[in-house]
């Protein structure tokens, strides 16, 4: 045999770490019970449902803002080449969960991007009153800030 039907200690390692890439995800988002705003009523909000009012809107005035599905939609090609580039690294020897935490920290940051630069409805006249900015999702920095990713098995709902 020319040795070519065997598998090096190298690409073991790459199979293994292949195999831990197909059964994990990064979830980037907001924890439940985890963040929680209180206003100048002492009324608490957790950031979960803050980010959930935004995203889709309410049916009491909240418009649509889905700053969550733009961090992604727009920005779909800088993600592909990141997981392009994040199996060049596992077959150069790294780790599926530090790729994993790479590609988090990445989304993380366009999702607080989006929130800061994104393009979406307007505050009402008494949020700006209030707030002092018409700049829509940027209040006291909190939903920019809470916006966390963790890494867990695929179908994990916990």
């Amino acid at each position: 045999m020319a040795g070519h039907d065997r598998i090096t200690p190298e690409g073991q390692a790459f199979f293994k770490q292949i195999a831990e890439l197909k059964k994990l995800q990064v979830r980037v988002g907001y924890e439940r019970g985890k963040h929680v705003k209180t206003d100048e009523e002492g009324e608490e909000a957790d950031y979960c449902d803050i980010a959930l009012w935004n995203e889709l809107g309410t049916s009491n005035g909240i418009p649509e803002r889905p700053f969550m599905k733009q961090s992604v939609d727009n920005n779909e090609s800088q993600i592909s080449t990141a997981c392009k580039d994040a199996l060049q690294q596992v077959a150069k020897g790294e780790s599926a969960e530090k790729i994993l935490k790479q590609l988090g920290n990445m989304q993380r940051g366009l999702v607080q991007q989006t929130i800061v630069s994104g393009e979406f409805a307007e505050n009402a006249p008494s949020t700006v009153k209030r707030k002092g900015s018409d700049k829509p999702l940027i209040d006291t920095g909190g939903l920019r800030k809470n916006v966390e990713f963790v890494i867990c098995e695929k179908g994990e709902y916990d």
